[in-house]
Formats: C-alpha cells, sequence, structure tokens
C-alpha cells in the first residue's frame, strides 16, 4: 500500500530453486512493486512472502540480502566510471562500489571475476574503464558482478532498457548462456518486451493492473490471447527457435 493505493493483490506465486522467471507486463502492472518484495526492501501489506525459505516480518532481511543479486538503475548510478571493468566485478564480493585499494581480494576473487566476465560474454572488456562503456556493455558487467557472491537469487530489473538492437541481442545471447551456466541459481529477469525473453527462461508471470494476469509455462502463457488482454489492444505473438515476437494484429 501507498498513500492509500493498493499497489499488487491477490498474488499467489512459487519459484523453485534453479528456476528462470519472466516477470512480464505493462508500465505500471506491478512489477517494480513485487520486485522490490521479493528483494526483501518493501514488506507486503497484506498477504505473507517467505524469501528463500525465510518469512517476511519473521527474519532478519540483513541476512537475506547477501544470498540475493540485483541488477537495475540504482546500482549503474553508483559505479564509480574511472575503474576497469574486472575491478568493478570484484567488488562484488563486499558489495561496495569504492576502488579496490579499500578491500583485501583473494587470487580466487579474481579468478572468479574473469569467470564472470567471460560467463557474459564481456571478458574483453576487463581492462576498460566501466564510464567507456556503452550501456549494453555496462548492463553484463553489472551481472557478472551481481554474481561475486554466488547469490541464490538473482532479479534483473529491465536490463535491456535503452539499448540498441545489436546491444539487446548481445544481453539476451549472455542471459541465456547464464542459464546454463548457473544452474542452481534461481533468476527473475523483470521486461515488458517479449523480444528479451532469452531461451531457457521458461517460465513466466504476467502481472495486468497490479493482479495476476496469467502463470505457468512461458511458451504457454505468451500468446496473442494473453497479451491482448494484458495491453487492451489486439496484439499477435509468435515464435522462432525460443524467441518471441509481438505486432499489432
Amino acid at each position: 500500500m501507498k498513500s492509500g493505493t493498493e499497489l499488487i493483490s491477490d498474488i499467489d506465486w512459487q519459484v523453485g530453486k534453479g528456476e528462470r522467471w519472466i516477470l512480464f507486463g505493462p508500465n505500471g502492472s506491478g512489477k517494480t512493486t513485487l520486485l522490490q518484495v521479493i528483494s526483501t526492501y518493501q514488506f507486503p501489506a497484506r498477504g505473507t512472502a517467505s524469501i528463500l525459505g525465510r518469512q517476511m516480518g519473521k527474519t532478519d532481511v540483513r541476512q537475506l540480502r547477501p544470498r540475493i543479486g540485483y541488477v537495475g538503475p540504482a546500482p549503474l548510478a553508483l559505479v564509480r566510471r574511472h575503474l576497469e571493468s574486472r575491478d568493478v566485478v570484484v567488488t562484488g564480493v563486499h558489495a561496495s562500489f569504492v576502488d579496490t585499494r579499500f578491500h583485501r581480494y583473494t587470487d580466487e576473487d579474481w579468478r572468479a571475476a574473469d569467470r564472470h566476465l567471460a560467463t557474459m560474454g564481456v571478458e574483453g572488456l576487463a581492462g576498460r574503464a566501466f564510464g567507456t562503456l556503452s550501456e549494453g556493455e555496462k548492463k553484463r558487467v553489472l551481472i557478472a558482478r551481481a554474481l561475486m557472491t554466488n547469490p541464490e537469487l538473482l532479479l534483473l530489473d529491465e536490463p535491456g532498457t535503452g539499448l540498441d538492437l545489436g546491444a539487446r541481442e548481445r544481453l539476451v545471447s549472455s542471459l541465456s548462456a547464464l542459464g546454463e551456466e548457473e544452474p542452481d541459481t534461481t533468476i527473475v529477469l523483470v521486461t515488458h518486451h517479449v523480444e528479451e525473453v532469452p531461451p531457457g527462461f521458461d517460465h513466466i508471470l504476467m502481472l495486468s493492473s497490479g493482479r495476476l494476469g496469467a502463470i505457468g509455462k512461458t511458451a504457454e502463457v505468451l500468446t496473442s490471447q494473453t497479451l491482448t488482454r494484458a495491453y487492451g489492444l489486439p496484439l499477435t505473438v509468435d515464435s522462432v527457435d525460443g524467441r518471441f515476437r509481438a505486432r499489432g494484429a
């Protein structure tokens, strides 16, 4: 609840370990609010929410947050632009955005940083200053950073926002590979573009006006009928090789 307004309600959602979920819906449908609950930064006014087996309101969220990786607009704004990409990634060990000289890092930390950069397809940018990277490159570096703590739950808040076609496709490819490289990590990707759904993200929760619109297997839920209902205009959805496309009917 905010200023007496009900933002989301009647959401019944269970996510299993290692599953890849899409949190989908139009702007204003409640995606950000639900993500804030999942990330433990907002408590539900009614009902219950259990994150990683711990019920909100009955556990110290400070113990939960190190087990959750988050990539969104806020972390992007905190990164020191002069830091090299490899340094940005390794700082994820201490959830810090300061220069690496302020903390101690082991050889294994640095090897892990290299490994996560490679997983996201940006190992060639390790020595580049973060501020010189494109928006798509920055987001892939930040996802690599979020992996440094081996999170059990990884939340990606609209990472495709502002990317051109090439950058979006590289991001989608990296996210698909991430699902294979990190099989035990549960991933929730927030988007409102069907073209940004990576192959391998087999589950979807679709919100509409703060309520559950549809939930289930991505290929079964992401249809012309459900999209038309969610957006209030005739839409057609098709897919090729696990990728989706939507257009006006």
